[in-house]
């Protein structure tokens, strides 16, 4: 399955997120749960800083959003858009839920556990496979991380 309209537009949904995180300090990560309607049941960004808890990343406030939303921890038939390759938490966390698909933008070569860091996305030992698109919006997803860090490093310098 390629990329499709849908999936742009929703990852600019999740790009629109990703700046409230920034807007807050946090990393710019968005993510967004959609149903097999094509319905957005949740939604998140980065705010471990806000709550002073490193579970807080995009991918799992989505997901508890969802589950609440959705009344079941199973998120069954459901689309994962988020802004960057999920991390290895994050994965476990998607896989646990049983999205059926993950697309995300940027790709994360150190951390990512999807196709970078780890496979997880392929692990043979897991008993639910999740489809993955990466790559969609990547520039605008990835010049979103790098412009963060470059302001970051740049007030580090000054100060």
């Amino acid at each position: 399955m390629g990329i499709t309209a849908e999936d742009e537009a929703w990852m600019r949904y999740a790009i629109r997120l990703a700046e409230r995180a920034e807007q807050r300090g946090e990393v710019p990560v968005g993510a967004v749960l959609v149903n097999a309607a094509g319905e957005c049941v949740a939604e998140g960004w980065n705010s471990p800083i806000l709550h002073h808890d490193p579970s807080c990343h995009a991918e799992i406030m989505a997901i508890r959003q969802g589950g609440k939303t959705l009344e079941n921890y199973r998120l069954i038939d459901t689309t994962l858009y988020v802004t960057l390759e999920p991390c290895v938490m994050c994965m476990g966390a998607i896989i646990h839920a049983r999205i059926q698909r993950l697309v995300f933008g940027a790709f994360d070569p150190k951390r990512g556990a999807v196709c970078h860091a780890l496979q997880l996305a392929d692990a043979s030992f897991l008993n639910h496979k999740v489809v993955w698109q990466g790559g969609v919006l990547q520039e605008a997803c990835s010049e979103l991380l790098t412009d963060f860090f470059r302001s970051k490093r740049r007030q580090r310098t000054q100060s």
